[in-house]
């Protein structure tokens, strides 16, 4: 496999390092929040180019011609500076892309920009409570009453429910219709009278998910994306975009690299606990992985950017199921290194810091969080099925025909 660049995207990767010398903020704008740091370089990074380069202008991206290696430097360069580039939010990162393939005009110039500068939070309706693996089971209801779509039944596992301002979800608008045929994606404010957001609180003592409820609220006729009944088809690409997010191999790297200093800073028998041989084959196995990752990336984005996409469908399928799995296992190995400290709680202001961190608070909290993504965004089992189904054309499972 020849990695090599080439001497033109060399020179424009050295032009995308000029650009991060700028990162972290100097004089008086060191001296604001980080969000507004952030923030600032964001915008910076939409002028020059390197940032939402595939959002047209008119929306607030950078609108840059489409080049494959580019975007791979861009995403190597901002991830070894640690420098805030695309927001990876489910609205930046999941309806934004959804929007440009599917939204109205009106849509997207209201919606688009305000996600992709975080000013508008969103969250994702999908799953309800007995409507999860298989979701176009899904009863939640919208009738259109005049010009308005009203409203009722419940959603489950809203992540970031509490702090979004809008939701993107799924309803049953044609009840009559064979189940994927009856859904509509609709767009749906948070503060809309006759919704009700209450936090399900997790076992390591904080709340990232959240039931909805949708007693008559009403929202306008024009707040559904495509056609009525075609939901299910603008789903899917959410989805994508959604797996895409889970299955980052960057998240990957940055976990395994803070193992590796958690390995280094705790002790056994007195010695760095990386000096064990246990621990160091452990380690070893895991890094194996993460490079598999890396390495299947690699292979897919050269097939992909050689327009080999049946090289890429069955691998990109694996990538999130696998990425789910290896990163369990980074968590699980960092549980076992603090040893008694995993037992210790969480204080309070420890509960909504689900970023890198190295207390022993902060590893249980990602432990516990690890287990998660093998759920979200289609579980593994069904994951699993699907890329056997129809990824190696295996034959379905048995079931009931009655």
């Amino acid at each position: 496999m020849d990695l090599e660049y080439g001497q033109e995207h060399e020179a424009f990767r050295e032009s995308v390092r000029d650009f991060l010398k700028g990162w972290p903020l100097q004089g008086a704008e060191a001296e604001l929040p980080i969000e507004q740091q952030q923030s600032i370089f964001r915008k910076r990074g939409i002028e020059a180019g390197f940032v939402y380069r595939k959002v047209p202008a008119k929306y607030g991206g950078s609108e840059q011609p489409s080049d494959a290696l580019k975007d791979k430097i861009i995403q190597e360069e901002f991830h070894a500076a640690d420098a805030p580039r695309d927001l990876s939010s489910q609205g930046a990162g999941m309806l934004v892309p959804t929007l440009l393939e599917f939204g109205t005009e009106e849509q997207k110039g209201r919606y688009i920009p305000p996600a992709l500068s975080g000013e508008e939070n969103w969250c994702q309706g999908y799953s309800e409570p007995g409507s999860g693996s298989d979701l176009a089971s899904l009863q939640c209801q919208a009738r259109l009453e005049g010009d308005e779509w009203v409203l009722n039944g419940q959603k489950i596992w809203t992540s970031s429910a509490q702090r979004a301002q809008m939701m993107f979800g799924l309803f049953r608008t044609e009840p009559d219709a064979k189940k994927h045929q009856g859904i509509s994606y609709l767009l749906v404010p948070m503060d809309t009278p006759g919704l009700e957001v209450r936090p399900l609180r997790e076992m390591g003592g904080g709340y990232e998910f959240n039931e909805v409820f949708f007693t008559d609220a009403r929202i306008p006729a024009d707040s559904i994306v495509a056609s009525r009944g075609q939901g299910w088809q603008v789903s899917r690409a959410t989805l994508v975009h959604e797996r895409n997010l889970i299955g980052n191999p960057n998240m990957m790297r940055e976990a395994f690299s803070d193992l590796l200093n958690l390995a280094r800073a705790r002790q056994i028998a007195g010695r760095p606990a990386i000096e064990d041989p246990g621990i160091r084959r452990r380690i070893a196995e895991i890094e194996g992985y993460v490079q598999t990752s890396e390495l299947s990336g690699m292979r897919q984005f050269t097939a992909a950017n050689r327009g080999e996409m049946e090289k890429v469908m069955r691998p990109m399928m694996m990538n999130k199921v696998f990425s789910t799995d290896v990163m369990q296992m980074i968590m699980k190995c960092a549980y076992d290194l603090i040893g008694g400290d995993g037992a210790l709680a969480p204080a309070e202001d420890e509960l909504d810091t689900w970023g890198r961190t190295t207390t022993s608070t902060g590893w249980v909290l990602q432990y516990i969080f690890s287990m998660g993504p093998a759920i979200a965004g289609g579980a593994t089992n069904i994951q699993l099925n699907i890329i056997g189904e129809r990824g190696y054309g295996l034959p379905r499972d048995l079931r009931k025909t009655s």
